[in-house]
């Protein structure tokens, strides 16, 4: 895990156990918020899509969450913004972003800023996996 200042808590009724390990999913995209957390729920997490970044801030989920799956570019907030107010907060979670831009410098500084993969979109199960893997080690992901 990324050096970071405290682990988030577990929220009441939060799953528990490195299989059951809790990933928001925070994008704008109606049928993102609505496919992967279908798909992470099969590969055995518990999951929840938020429309933006300031809704995931105000949810119970925040202090749940092991892994965050964060679009980059969003009204508001974006997703490097969210980032830097997590970090702010001394919240530790891993951070996959995903983007429909394909730029590969973009990629490199937001995985340089602490983020464990930049998937562009649209990516496939096995790349999740993969940045899954990655970002939650200690889970059991098929």
């Amino acid at each position: 895990m990324s050096k970071r200042a405290k682990q988030p808590q577990a929220a009441p009724g939060a799953p528990t156990g490195p299989a059951q390990a809790f990933v928001s999913v925070v994008d704008d995209d109606e049928s993102v918020r609505e496919s992967l957390p279908d798909l992470l729920k099969e590969l055995g997490f518990a999951a929840k899509a938020f429309v933006s970044a300031d809704e995931f801030l105000k949810s119970e989920s925040l202090s749940a969450t092991r892994c965050l799956i964060l679009d980059i570019a969003m009204p508001g907030m974006s997703g490097p913004d969210l980032q830097r107010e997590l970090i702010r907060r001394g919240l530790a979670m891993e951070i996959i972003f995903i983007t429909a831009q394909a730029d590969e410098a973009v990629r490199q500084h937001l995985i340089a800023q602490g983020a464990v993969e930049c998937l562009f979109k649209p990516f496939s199960e096995q790349q999740l996996k993969t940045a899954l893997d990655a970002a939650l080690p200690d889970s059991s992901v098929r």
